[in-house]
Formats: C-alpha cells, sequence, structure tokens
C-alpha cells in the first residue's frame, strides 16, 4: 500500500498546519484531486459528513481517513491519498464533548461501493501493522517518505 501511494503521486506532506479541521481535510484532499480523483463537491461532501455525523473519521488516535459515500458524483475514480501534518489536528465530538486528533490521514475516493469496501480493506490491511505506522508518523518529508519504502524493500 505505502508502494502505491508513492507510485501514484498520492503522499502529502502539509507545509503549514491548518487552523481548522475542514482546513485539515481540504488538504488531505489535495492530492486526490491533482489526480483528478475527486473534485470539490466531494470535498465539501466529506466536511458535510463530519458536521453531520461528528469526527467518525479519526479512526483510532492519531489516524483519520476522511471520506464521504460512495456513490458522490464528486468521485471521478477511485484512490487513496496519504497526507502527513507536523501537529496533530484536532476534531470536537459535539454531541459527547471529546476531542479526538489526528496527524496521518487516509483519504478514500471510491466509485461504488465494493470498491469502497476493498479500499478500506486494503488500508486496516497497512494500518494494523504497528510497527509501519510508527514508522509514518516519524517521516517529516517526501525523501523520509522514500527513504522508508526503501528500507522497507531490504
Amino acid at each position: 500500500m505505502l508502494h502505491y501511494f508513492y507510485e501514484n503521486h498520492l503522499v502529502h506532506y502539509a507545509k503549514q498546519t491548518p487552523e481548522t479541521w475542514e482546513e485539515a481535510i481540504r488538504i488531505s484532499c489535495e492530492a486526490l484531486k491533482a489526480q483528478q480523483y475527486i473534485t470539490d463537491q466531494y470535498v465539501d461532501a466529506i466536511i458535510q459528513s463530519v458536521k453531520d455525523n461528528g469526527p467518525y473519521i479519526v479512526i483510532v488516535p492519531g489516524i483519520a481517513m476522511p471520506h464521504a459515500m460512495a456513490d458522490n458524483p464528486g468521485v471521478l475514480g477511485t484512490g487513496i491519498s496519504f497526507t502527513k501534518f507536523e501537529q496533530p489536528i484536532n476534531f470536537l465530538d459535539q454531541k459527547t464533548g471529546e476531542e479526538h486528533s489526528a496527524s496521518l490521514f487516509f483519504t478514500l475516493a471510491a466509485k461504488n461501493s465494493e470498491e469502497h469496501l476493498k479500499n478500506i480493506q486494503n488500508l486496516m490491511d497497512l494500518l494494523m501493522n504497528e510497527d509501519i505506522v510508527e514508522k509514518l508518523k516519524a517521516t517529516h518529508s517526501l525523501a523520509d517518505y522514500k527513504q522508508l519504502l526503501e528500507d522497507l524493500n531490504k
């Protein structure tokens, strides 16, 4: 999966810390937009979904998986991007008052629910490897990411 992100130009290291979680989601969608997997319509749908449903996208502490419904017309193709923020992005759950945060964002786009589930399964396989997750957290640039790929190939 790490090679997939790199080979498809879907790795992004945010240069600035966003002021809001909405801005963080927009930044996390930039690589998918640049590769024409999604449009702003899908980005807006993700933000609206978090506003409506709370921070469900923070799947475990430190990791967010921004996504919206697979049938959104703003989805042009199926893909997953990886974005790393230097500082954790905070999400407040309005219903519980709990704060959730994440610095690793894996943004999903899928043309249909079958591809969406396959994306999630592939991502979960990656995230179950705690060693890889810790190594991703320790990266700060595309050069670090490339080094991680080289180290994993040894």
